[in-house]
C-alpha cells in the first residue's frame, strides 16, 4: 500500500492519530526533505527508515519506491508540510502507482490554501486555487487578468521575495478591492491581513516580509 500522508503545515500537534499510526507501521517513509521530516518523526517517537523524494530525483526514486510496493512493502509518502501531491513531486509517484495498479490510500490533513480561504471570510462555495503565479511582472499581470474573469474567489501562494511586487500587480488588476494575506498559518507568528493591495504593500514595506504567503482575492 502507498499511503499518502498529510503532515502539519506548522504546528506539529495538528497531525492526526491515524497519520502517526501509519507512519509507525510502514516499511519506509518517502520524504520531500528527510531532515525536515525527522523533526516530526522525533516528536512522535517514530523510528522508521526514510528516503528522499523530491523534484530532482523523482524519476529514479519513484522506480525504487514502486519496486518496493510490488514486493509487498508499505510506503508512506509525505511532503514537508501539508498534502502530498499539491505543488510537489508526489503527484508523479501517485500516478505511477495508479499506472501499476498498486493500492493507494489517503490520510487527510491540513492544506494551507484551505485554511487561508476559510479564515479570509471570502466566499468558499466556489473558488480557484492557482498555485504559484509566474515570477515575472508581465506574465504575472497577464495571469491575474485571466484569473479575474473567473468570477469566483481566487487563492494562490506567493513567496516573501515577490509579495511586494505581486501586490503592485494586484493593485493594477484589482484596484482597491480588499484582499487577504495569510502568513505563517498555525505557527506562533500567524498573521492575517485584510486591506487593499496598496495599503498592504505599505504595511509590509515597513520591515522585510518573511515566510510564505497565501493570497485570497
Amino acid at each position: 500500500m502507498l499511503y499518502i500522508v498529510s503532515t502539519p503545515i506548522g504546528n506539529l500537534q495538528d497531525i492526526s492519530f491515524r497519520a502517526v499510526e501509519v507512519l509507525k507501521n510502514v516499511d519506509l517513509i518517502a520524504c520531500e526533505d528527510t531532515r525536515h521530516t525527522s523533526i516530526l518523526l522525533a516528536r512522535y517517537a517514530i523510528d522508521k527508515p526514510t528516503t528522499s523524494f523530491f523534484q530532482h530525483n523523482r524519476l529514479t526514486k519513484a522506480d525504487y519506491i514502486i519496486g518496493l510496493l510490488k514486493l509487498g512493502k508499505n510506503v508512506a509518502l509525505v511532503s514537508d508540510a501539508g498534502v502530498p501531491g499539491i505543488l510537489d513531486p508526489g503527484y508523479n509517484l501517485i500516478n505511477l502507482a495508479i499506472q501499476n495498479n498498486l493500492e493507494i490510500t489517503f490520510i487527510p490533513g491540513a492544506a494551507a490554501f484551505i485554511g487561508a480561504l476559510v479564515l479570509s471570510g471570502k466566499p468558499c462555495h466556489e473558488f480557484y486555487f492557482a498555485g504559484f503565479l509566474p515570477n515575472r511582472t508581465v506574465a504575472r499581470r497577464n495571469r491575474l487578468e485571466k484569473l479575474k474573469l473567473f468570477g469566483c474567489t481566487l487563492v494562490f501562494y506567493e513567496s516573501c521575495h515577490r509579495i511586494l511586487s505581486c501586490l503592485d500587480d494586484l493593485a493594477v488588476v484589482f484596484g482597491d478591492k480588499d484582499i487577504v494575506l495569510v502568513r505563517e498559518l498555525t505557527k506562533k507568528f500567524e498573521e492575517i491581513l485584510r486591506a487593499s493591495p496598496a495599503i498592504l504593500q505599505k504595511q509590509l514595506s515597513k520591515s522585510k516580509p518573511r515566510g510564505e504567503f497565501v493570497v485570497v482575492v
